[in-house]
């Protein structure tokens, strides 16, 4: 309104009318730019805040992923090869019956099946006594071969009723502890059939499984296009989600030569050590194959990489403005990646806050 009014005045006063329009005009001017250095003032004074990390040197490795189910590396199903009257043992650790859960040992009797007619004709006792017979008949016929009081042949026919008679006492002992349902090796009841006590079991019936998985093992199958990277004895690392703070280490110990027509996929045989029990047979797992790993090399988070059309971007500090760079990446983690050009160790990289930034923006380290 001020303005209007000069600029009448300068209408009805001809002699001032230049003088009074410039100051007017330059009025107008001065007002304009007091408004424009005030706004981009304080649009430079804007500052983004940004947290930071000092780039250093580390490790890293890349992976092949692949997931599976896990086996136990021994596994038995132990069933009657006999007739008999069952009868499930005592586990003498625990002063009870066996159950699902115990350990055993190589050789410990778990169930006993009783059978008077089966063990009678087995006549343990009659071939022991026989055995010790022919053993002593054999000793004399050396002993008299010696002097010459015997021939050749009845020292043989002497040595060949001996080794019958150890076959036989043998055999026995064999038939015998059929009876006896006892643990092949070291390990853990997973499955224990009820029987009543006392029931007649059939051949054949099924008594008790026992696993041991202090080591496991899982069957894998790549992609083709890893063929070339993957190696017998490359190492693993094994996770299951129900194990969320440990990692096992596994090792691949078989691979197959030939790839599958139909899935374009190669087979291979991964042994996971599991001392502590950690993994259960049947578990589903992750594995990650390291097939490649630098040490001493500059490697910064994952998510923090922009992709631009010139490339993949991450910003660092410098002189409180963010300084844009573009980077080359080697080896890459799931969570991580290894820089070949762009970063130089103990420069600052933004790690958070980096989204809306561009390169000289300001921005305040807030950590």
């Amino acid at each position: 309104m001020a303005t209007m009014d000069v600029i009448s005045i300068e209408f009805q006063k001809h002699g001032e009318k230049t003088t009074i329009h410039l100051l007017a005009f330059s009025l107008l001017i001065a007002i304009i730019s007091s408004c424009t250095t005030d706004t981009t003032s304080f649009e430079t004074d804007i500052s983004v805040p940004v947290s930071v990390t000092d780039i250093k040197t580390g490790s890293i490795e890349q992976y092949v992923n692949t997931t599976g189910s896990v086996n136990a590396m021994q596994e038995v199903a132990l069933s009657s090869e006999i007739i008999g009257d069952y009868y499930l043992l005592k586990n003498p650790r625990t002063g009870r019956l066996f159950v699902l859960g115990d350990k055993v040992k190589a050789g410990q009797k778990i169930i006993r099946l009783e059978n008077i007619e089966y063990e009678n004709s087995i006549k343990i006792e009659s071939e022991k006594l026989n055995l010790d017979i022919s053993k002593r008949e054999f000793e004399k016929q050396e002993s008299l071969f010696d002097k010459g009081g015997v021939t050749l042949r009845e020292l043989k026919n002497s040595e060949r009723e001996y080794i019958n008679a150890q076959y036989a006492y043998e055999n026995a002992k064999i038939q015998l502890d059929k009876m006896d349902i006892k643990a092949s090796f070291n390990g853990v009841i997973v499955n224990l059939p009820y029987y009543t006590k006392g029931t007649r079991i059939n051949s054949g019936s099924e008594m008790v499984t026992i696993m041991n998985f202090s080591q496991v093992f899982m069957e894998i199958s790549l992609p083709e296009k890893d063929m070339a990277q993957i190696n017998i004895s490359d190492r693993a690392k094994i996770t299951n989600y129900t194990l969320p703070n440990d990692t096992l280490i596994g090792k691949i110990t078989q691979l197959s030569p030939a790839i599958d027509p139909t899935t374009r996929t190669f087979k291979g045989l991964l042994v996971i050590d599991n001392k502590k029990l950690l993994l259960r047979p049947g578990m589903f797992v992750r594995a990650d194959i390291v097939v490649d790993k630098k040490e001493n090399t500059i490697v910064i988070p994952k998510d923090i990489i922009l992709s631009k059309q010139r490339g993949k971007t991450v910003f660092v500090v410098e002189r409180g403005a963010a300084s844009e760079r573009i980077i080359t990446t080697g080896l890459e983690s799931a969570t991580e990646v290894e820089v070949l050009k762009g970063l130089k160790k103990d420069e600052r990289l933004i790690i958070s806050g980096f989204e809306t930034l561009r390169n000289r923006s300001k921005v305040k380290v807030v950590r």
